[in-house]
Order: structure tokens, then C-alpha cells, then sequence
């Protein structure tokens, strides 16, 4: 949702500031795609990896430290 959010913003943002260089570089929806794509992968195995990580950790482990 924050990344639907975002796009607009940093696109303005974005093309103001790549207005004031001379040789202008056209910003498409590849680098937004890319980003995107990268955030949620990242994420994603963020997440795997934690998950993972809690279903194999012995829970008596857990309850004697506490």
C-alpha cells in the first residue's frame, strides 16, 4: 500500500529534480517495476526466514527463558 503511495510522489519528485540537469535521463515505470519487485522480494524472504525460523525453535526453549 505505502509503495501505490510512494509512486506518484517520487515520480513528481523525481522528474523536478532531473528537469535542472542537461542531459536528461527519461524516468519510466521499469525503475518503479524494479523497485518494487525488489521491496517485495526482500520482504518476502524476510519473513520466510523468520517464520522458518520460529516453527523449528524447540518452544520449551523459549518458556524457560521467560
Amino acid at each position: 500500500m505505502a509503495f501505490i503511495i510512494a509512486c506518484p510522489i517520487a515520480y513528481y519528485v523525481m522528474q523536478s529534480w532531473l528537469a535542472n540537469f542537461q542531459y536528461r535521463v527519461g524516468l519510466g515505470v521499469g525503475a518503479f517495476a524494479i523497485a518494487g519487485l525488489a521491496t517485495l522480494l526482500i520482504a518476502i524472504i524476510t519473513v520466510s526466514y523468520r517464520s522458518i525460523k520460529a516453527a523449528n525453535s524447540n518452544p520449551v526453549n523459549s518458556l524457560r527463558s521467560e
